[in-house]
Order: structure tokens, then sequence, then C-alpha cells
């Protein structure tokens, strides 16, 4: 596939990778691809026996007798913790920055709006967006104190920061601000010699999905349906593959690919060709998609309205 690109494809052999949100789902698929590339690679989540676990699992894939791997355990929700959770990790690379950072911490909880609390509301900043962010913000300050050029950080939205529908008050916002923020360091990063890029997943059936259904109202997963998913290790595959390609914006299915074009702002292009077809695509195709989403929310009105009275909502 022709690529309008003039960037050579990044190498992990041999590269310093921090994975945060490793130790299970996405973010251990990633990196024990890393681990098979020859890269040195450090994991930080929370679950102290998920991690120890998931470095089981990295020794298997190593290559090579040198190769650096860890697993520390951090919460990652504020700037204090992000910050000594980075520098712990790279004591073992005697203080220096990584050369790639893939931040794929995050959780969500779909429900109503009308359901949610207060509580909700923040976690869904807080898990969506905070948790990486502060990362990002992190490692960009010791990249640049260092002058450390030629890194590259990869945030994770979802295709709900494309657009969204029902169930995702919480979730697709934070998803969104994360867009914002790649978006805004593409350009602030050329002044350092830094990369900013973002991957647009799509369902990815790891722990986490069967934890998020467990709340996520009937009607929205009839909506998903037509969503196929990815296995973690499908995902991990095509964000690694836009990510040595240099693609600003990551995605790894059709549909995603589909929704990316048609919102693409003023992100730079992937493809001049392939997104011609897919912007065709988008205009045809996302307003009968829009449709089809409308026609099932509005045809659960009665049976939801059923639903909050059972609940006790209205007194």
């Amino acid at each position: 596939m022709f690529v309008f690109s003039f960037k050579k494809g990044w190498n992990p052999d041999g590269k310093h990778c921090y994975v945060t949100g490793g130790s299970s789902g996405l973010g251990l698929a990633l990196a024990k691809i890393l681990v098979a590339k020859g890269a040195h690679v450090s994991i930080v989540a929370r679950d102290q026996a998920k991690l120890d676990a998931a470095l089981v699992e990295m020794e298997a894939a190593r290559v090579s007798p040198s190769q650096k791997l860890q697993a520390k355990s951090a919460d990652l929700l504020n700037a204090t913790a992000s910050t000594a959770a980075l520098e712990a990790v790279c004591e073992l690379h005697d203080g220096a920055a990584p050369d790639a950072v893939f931040t794929c911490a995050g959780s969500s909880k779909p429900m109503f709006f009308v359901e949610m609390t207060e509580q909700d509301m923040k976690d869904g900043m807080d898990y969506g967006y905070w948790v990486q962010a502060w990362t990002v913000w992190a490692v960009t300050k010791m990249l640049v104190k260092q002058k450390k050029r030629g890194a590259k950080i990869c945030m994770v939205s979802s295709m709900l920061g494309l657009m969204s529908f029902a169930g995702y008050a919480s979730y697709a916002p934070a998803k969104h601000a994360l867009r914002g923020l790649a978006d805004t360091l593409q350009s602030e990063f050329m002044l350092y010699d830094i990369e900013s890029q973002i991957f647009f997943p799509p369902t990815i059936y790891s722990p986490g999905y069967v934890t998020e259904n467990k709340t996520k109202p009937d009607v929205i997963k009839k909506i998903e349906g037509t969503d196929e998913g990815l296995t973690p290790e499908q995902a991990a595959q095509g964000m690694l593959k836009g990510f040595v390609r240099g693609d600003n914006h990551i995605s790894a299915d059709l549909l995603t690919d589909i929704f990316r074009a048609g919102t693409r702002g003023s992100a730079p292009r992937v493809n001049f060709v392939f997104e011609a077809i897919y912007d065709f695509i988008s205009y045809v195709g996302v307003p009968i998609w829009r449709r089809s989403v409308d026609g099932a929310i509005r045809g659960h009105r009665e049976e939801h309205d059923k639903y909050l009275h059972l609940r006790g909502f209205f007194g």
C-alpha cells in the first residue's frame, strides 16, 4: 500500500518502550510484541499480581538475554504518581527517558447519563483522560530536559473519540479530550523533534470489555453488534503498524478508518488515495449508520421509561 510519508520506519529493537496499562488487554499484547521485536520494555499498572503474571509472559517472548524487562505497580491518576512511576522505570536505564511511550491505561463504565453519579462522571475523566495525560505530561518534561530527540508518544483513544452515542457520556468526552491533546502536541512537539500519535481502537475483547458489559445497557449492546471488534493481539498489531509508519491518527479496522477520515479535521492524512475513498464512504455511509443508531434509541424509549420506573428514578 502506498503511504504518503517521508518518515523512516521506526524499529523497536534495542529501544526502551514504556507501556502503561501493561498488565492485561491491549497493553500486555503490545508489550509482548515489542519484547519479541527486541525492545527493552517497562510496564506499569496498579495490580501487582497481574503485573507479575504479565512479566512471565513477557519473559517468554524475550529474544535476547540483554533485554531489560520490568513491571512496576503504580496508580497514575495524578502528576506526582505518574512522574514517580516514570522515574522508577528509568532507573534501570541510568535515568534516560524512554524512546517510546504507549499510554494504554484506562477503563470504561457505560450506562445511561441519568443514572450516573457525580463519582461516575469524575471517574470517566480520571480513567479516560487523566490516567494517560499525566504520563504524557511527565514524559514530555523528561524528554525536553534531557534534549532527547526522535522519541515517540502514542496515546490510546477509542472509536468513540471520533463519534459517540448513548451510554458513553462518562467515557467519550475523555476520549475526545485525548484526541485534542494529541493533535495539540503533534504541532507543539515539532519544537523538540518528538512525535505525538494517537490510536483509535474499536471494541477490544479484553478483560476490560467483560467488566464494562456488566453496566452496559442492552440497547447499547445491540447497537455495538455491528462492530466486529478485535482481540487485544489484533489491536496491538494494528496500533504498532501505524506507530511504526508514523501515522498521527492510527486505526486498525475499516469502520474506524471511515470515521477517522470523516472526522479528520486538520490532522495530517495517512494515505491520500485510501483517505479519498474513505471520505466518500464516510459521506454516504455515516448518515445511514447514524439513522440506524437513532432509530434503535428511539425504539427503546418505552422500554427505557419502564426501566427507570422500576429503578425508582421518578420517585
